[in-house]
């Protein structure tokens, strides 16, 4: 068995995981086979079953300093200590190269039983270097950039400034929730910081923003808590409201005025009302269900639902709004009452010529409507041009079947029969024999392709 045909040595710039990939692929297929690793590249011979040959693969000229790294978390002992050796040359010669090329990989490898010797390394020599610190801050994964992150709020580092602009800028939430967390004990600590804080409110995460609205108050500015109210964050535009009732206001009124101007109205200034608002504030949404731009038709229509407004006869046209979102929504929030649209109606639009946000709204509330016609639509759709949508048609006709209770459909019907005929291949042969039998049907004459 050639083993480098079969499993191949990822490019450099490869992600950690490739690497882990690969250790994993080698070790298994020499571990069933007695191919010989003579004739094996280099790298394949350091991730063998075998750790003598393993052993022996780090001590050839330049072996992989990823797989070398792996090694270093070997379960044999000759093994870890000869990896170990290669890896700490390695470092004494370009530590700056060394860590960032296997910091990613060192980093998972971390979690392993023998991994923390690589990982401890890695940390000293960190916090000697702290210009390399701040480059792996940047690094484009992700765990890396948050073992950089906690390393420099261990060491101290960073003011409360340069701390809320990496929190600000940073994209992955977790790392940006550890530079938020930092900048607002810092606050706490030692008072407030007006450009820290403004850092923060502009932050593209959420969690950011929320600190920075947060930070508002023991800065003595709750009044600025206004300009939050029509965030694109649910999270921030609750700690807004939060913040002008803690300054002796209300929102609504605040809120209020965010829809004033027609013209000006954003969608989360409709929304942000709307969670504020009050049952009999239900006319000034549906007003709204008329405005030129979609998305704040489509918010009118989740501000109405978050009311619990649910005007059948209102919601119903925006199902052939030209907009998907707002077809989207009018789905959601018929989908209580889809028995009370008819049939007929929802039938004509899944109809191929129809626009496919307008077909994939309709069917949702068809098949709400559960029994049979939830199933005749969905089997109707298993052969739909569209892939979405026979995806979504494949994906509900399954969630049908539980083994725990009989399918919601009437037992005995023929037309329930002839359906599954057309879905077989959605259920093994077992399942399939299972729901007719639960539901008193015949059991089918061809056999089903069961997967």
């Amino acid at each position: 068995m050639d083993t480098g045909t079969q499993t191949q040595i990822p490019p450099p710039g490869s992600p950690a995981t490739a690497w882990i990939d690969f250790d994993h692929a080698v070790r298994q297929t020499y571990y069933w086979s007695h191919a010989s690793p003579l004739g094996a590249p280099p790298a394949v011979r350091l991730c063998h079953s075998n750790g003598r040959i393993r052993e022996a693969a780090l001590r050839a000229p330049e072996p992989l300093p990823e797989l070398v790294a792996i090694r270093c978390a070997d379960w044999v002992p000759a093994v870890r200590e000869r990896a170990r050796q290669v890896l700490a040359a390695a470092l004494a010669d370009d530590r700056a190269g060394t860590l960032r090329r296997l910091t990613p990989l060192v980093i998972r490898l971390g979690r392993r039983e023998q991994g923390a010797w690589a990982l401890e390394r890695f940390e000293d020599v960190l916090n000697e270097d702290r210009t390399l610190l701040a480059e792996l801050r940047e690094s484009a994964d992700p765990p890396t950039r948050r073992f950089a992150a906690r390393q420099t709020l261990d060491a101290g580092l960073l003011g409360v400034r340069e701390l809320a602009r990496l929190a600000a800028r940073e994209h992955d939430p977790l790392t940006s929730r550890l530079w938020t967390d930092a900048t607002l004990a810092a606050l706490a600590c030692d008072g407030p910081d007006d450009e820290a804080i403004d850092a923060l409110r502009g932050g593209r995460g959420p969690m950011v923003r929320a600190g920075g609205v947060t930070a508002l108050r023991g800065a003595g500015r709750t009044a600025e808590a206004a300009g939050h109210l029509a965030d694109r964050s649910g999270l921030v535009r609750a700690c807004a409201r939060w913040l002008v009732r803690q300054g002796g206001g209300d929102p609504y009124p605040l809120s209020l005025q965010l829809l004033a101007e027609p013209a000006r109205v954003t969608p989360y200034a409709v929304i942000g009302f709307a969670e504020c608002a009050r049952r009999e504030d239900a006319p000034l949404l549906r007003t709204l269900l008329e405005h030129p731009a979609g998305p704040v038709r489509a918010a009118a229509v989740a501000g109405l639902r978050l009311l619990d407004v649910t005007d059948v006869e209102l919601l119903r046209p925006l199902l052939d709004d030209p907009a998907p979102a707002v077809a989207r929504e009018a789905a959601r929030s018929l989908s209580a009452s889809a028995g009370q649209l008819p049939g007929d109606w929802l039938w004509a639009r899944i109809a191929p010529e129809r626009p496919p946000h307008t077909r994939r709204a309709a069917y949702r509330l068809l098949f709400a409507r559960g029994g049979v016609a939830g199933l005749r639509a969905s089997v109707e759709l298993l052969t739909d041009r569209d892939p979405a949508l026979r995806t979504v048609a494949a994906q509900r006709v399954r969630s049908m079947w539980s083994p725990y209770r009989p399918p919601e459909l009437p037992a005995r019907d023929p037309e329930v029969g002839a359906l599954l005929d057309r879905c077989t291949d959605l259920f093994s042969d077992y399942v399939m024999r299972q729901m007719r039998a639960q539901l008193g049907l015949p059991q089918c004459s061809a056999p089903a392709d069961g997967y």
